[in-house]
């Protein structure tokens, strides 16, 4: 995989590679995510938002999809539920991210997710994710 099959860019891009690629169902996949001291979503020690890791559910979700840059500046996350985190990501870390899809209501898409460390969850939910345009004045990070 290229940088540019990529959604998001930097400095909000967070996933690194798909490692198992959805089925058509979309009953599962899995990305790879890197944490680095110098990326953006660290700038230290850990990520500095338990909420990152939300992101990186809906980011996981949208490359599995098949998600194409321009879709990623097209769709936003737009809710969490059940959402826990155990753990901020730290620098150094190679985390995956396992999602499914949950549910779609028109362009509406709820997804599954979880994060996790060596096998061991760092956080986990349920993202919602809205395709398409949003409303004007509303523009978000692509999600």
């Amino acid at each position: 995989m290229h940088e540019a099959d990529l959604p998001h860019v930097y400095p909000f891009r967070f996933v690194d590679a798909i490692t198992a690629p959805a089925d058509e169902a979309f009953q599962g996949g899995r990305v790879r995510i890197r944490v680095s001291a110098n990326g953006r979503a660290a700038m230290g020690e850990t990520w500095q938002s338990p909420l990152l890791c939300a992101e990186a559910i809906a980011q996981a979700a949208l490359l599995l999809e098949g998600g194409t840059a321009a879709d990623g500046r097209r769709g936003f996350l737009a809710g969490i539920q059940d959402y826990r985190v155990e753990r901020l990501p730290e620098a150094g870390e190679t985390l995956e991210v396992e999602v499914r899809l949950a549910a779609r209501f028109g362009p509406l898409v709820r997804f599954d997710g979880r994060v996790s460390s060596e096998g061991r969850e760092v956080a986990g939910g349920t993202v919602l994710v809205r395709q398409g345009r949003a409303k004007p004045g509303s523009e978000h990070a692509a999600s």
